[in-house]
């Protein structure tokens, strides 16, 4: 009688597989909104990062308000950059000797562990070669970088900026672009990591199932 342990051990390598993509992207598991004690936290956290006073105290009520209306679910982060003509003085600021693009590259290198260690994912990153097609007012065009990232939910976020080791890069990308952070809520996406996986390794294990049934018919 032919052993299926080869198939069952694949089945489960590819369902703890799935599993742990599964939970990177939803630390915790269950939604759960942001506690008053944790915004409370975050706030006192997010005192420490590089800032300009201005920004801080303009950035302090909105943050509050963001998180005062959390409901535990999962947002896409909109990342509209535009690059300032030469890096610009910042409180803290490490001296960087480069241009504002290799500053932010150097950034982005280094946030991206912190990035997926949250459970974050960025989903597209692009330059934004011409001017807007519609609107043309200085405010809104000319515009230099776009990047889209999804997170499992506000938590995930906040943790990302309260890392120890966000502080030090953080200066690379304010003194080098000019960013709008627009948090927004899916209506129509992709389906998540987690399930393409799986899309992909169900027909590949009933493939290598057919497979090898065929050969041990053969031998």
């Amino acid at each position: 009688m032919r052993s299926y342990r080869f198939e069952l051990a694949l089945g489960l390598v590819f369902v703890l597989l799935i599993l742990a993509v599964w939970c990177w992207q939803n630390p915790g598991g269950l939604r759960q909104p942001l506690s008053r004690p944790e915004q409370e936290h975050f706030l006192a956290e997010l005192e420490k990062l590089p800032l300009p006073e201005a920004e801080r105290q303009a950035l302090r009520p909105v943050l509050s308000a963001w998180m005062q209306g959390d409901d535990g679910r999962p947002f896409y982060m909109l990342n509209l950059m535009r690059y300032h003509p030469a890096l610009q003085p910042l409180p803290g600021a490490p001296a960087f000797a480069g241009t504002p693009q290799q500053s932010n590259a150097y950034y982005e290198d280094r946030v991206m562990p912190l990035l997926l260690k949250v459970g974050g994912q960025p989903l597209y990153a692009g330059t934004i070669e011409d001017a807007n097609l519609l609107e043309h007012a200085e405010e809104l065009d000319h515009w230099s970088r776009l990047l889209l990232v999804r997170y499992p939910n506000r938590r995930a976020f906040l943790k990302l900026l309260a890392d120890p080791a966000y502080a030090p890069i953080e200066p690379y990308k304010f003194m080098a672009l000019k960013v709008m952070l627009t948090p927004t809520m899916p209506e129509m996406v992709l389906p998540p990591l987690y399930a393409l996986l799986a899309a992909l390794l169900l027909p590949l294990y009933l493939a290598i199932g057919w497979w090898r049934a065929v050969r041990a018919q053969r031998a």
